[in-house]
């Protein structure tokens, strides 16, 4: 077996930077090409493919890369807001990263996406869990709620329509959902 290389950090720049640029170029279209995203990141396509060899596996690199940025984000926004618009907050943030999912389309085959799904998992159940666990401590969500139960439930948020009234939606069954995730009695 081959000794492992450390990876240059440039490299590791690299593919970030190709990463943040690929996202904002998904988001704006899904059908951007690959030498558009290389052009735009500033390296040669050989460079991009040298991280991505192929559309989809850039596209599952940038839908993983969002999901765990967002799922490391929960203890700045529980520092900047009250627990349960920190809920509130991180739970539109991750909707919106999986919205961009769907509009992403072929590239995510069930067996592709499942990879990224088990990478990313443990993670988001442990934002969830740190953000139930603040509300608990302050009231504003009951005690007992498992982090499985409440990411299930709140996947409404990104199944809905795309636009201003799927997020309005959105918003409005989210306050139905934390009703009933309010203490009792």
């Amino acid at each position: 077996m081959p000794p492992e290389h450390p990876v240059r950090a440039d490299a590791v720049r690299n593919r970030e930077h190709i990463l943040e640029i690929a996202h904002e170029a998904f988001a704006a279209d899904g059908s951007v090409s690959l030498n558009a995203i290389a052009k735009r990141a500033g390296v040669g396509p050989g460079t991009l493919y040298r991280h991505f060899p192929t559309r989809e596996d850039l596209i599952l690199a940038v839908y993983q890369h969002d999901v765990l940025t967002v799922a490391h984000a929960v203890d700045k926004l529980l520092d900047d807001h009250e627990p349960l618009d920190a809920f509130r907050l991180w739970f539109s943030e991750l909707a919106g990263y999986v919205r961009l999912k769907h509009g992403l389309g072929a590239a995510f085959t069930a067996a592709a996406i499942q990879d990224v799904v088990n990478a990313t998992y443990a993670p988001v159940i442990a934002a969830v869990g740190t953000l139930i666990a603040a509300c608990e401590r302050d009231g504003s969500l009951r005690s007992g709620l498992d982090p499985a139960d409440i990411l299930l439930l709140m996947e409404f948020m990104w199944r809905g329509a795309a636009g201003a009234e799927g997020e309005a939606q959105a918003r409005r069954v989210m306050e139905l959902v934390i009703e009933g995730l309010r203490p009792r009695g």
